[in-house]
């Protein structure tokens, strides 16, 4: 087995699109429509055939709840994995992000959150070697 997609919502398709493109630097993989139901993915430059992220729209008033929730509680609704979280921070903060966090060494890791402008915090993550 494989994990091939997971899901972030958010409040603005386009918008978050937008930003996970412009933003991080993903390319976009799927995007089609039925009646008023968009699929949206993203996917890394990196690895166009690996993990696909779903934008898909809070409509739900559950999803909604949820995404409120965990913003409020500071709690990062997606993370992202990356060797250079410093450079990738300077870059992505070249690009106009708004960072509630700056790179911070934590236990095992150095960690930065950024908000995505539609609703979720992201963090980026840096493993320590060891």
């Amino acid at each position: 087995m494989k994990i091939k997609l997971t899901s972030v919502y958010v409040d603005d398709q386009e918008k978050a699109l937008g930003f996970y493109t412009d933003v991080p630097g993903f390319t976009k993989k799927a995007d089609f429509s039925n009646g008023p139901y968009r699929w949206l993915t993203v996917a890394s430059p990196d690895e166009p055939e690996g993990t696909e992220l779903q934008l898909a729209l809070n409509d739900n008033p559950a999803a909604k709840a949820y995404q409120q929730a965990i913003f409020k509680q500071g709690q990062p609704a997606v993370m992202f994995f990356t060797d250079d979280v410093k450079g990738d921070y300077e870059r992505i903060k070249g690009r106009g992000a708004g960072f509630a966090m700056p790179p911070t060494e934590v236990t095992g890791s150095t960690i930065a959150q950024l908000n995505d402008t539609c609703g979720n915090l992201v963090q980026i993550t840096q493993l320590a070697r060891w």
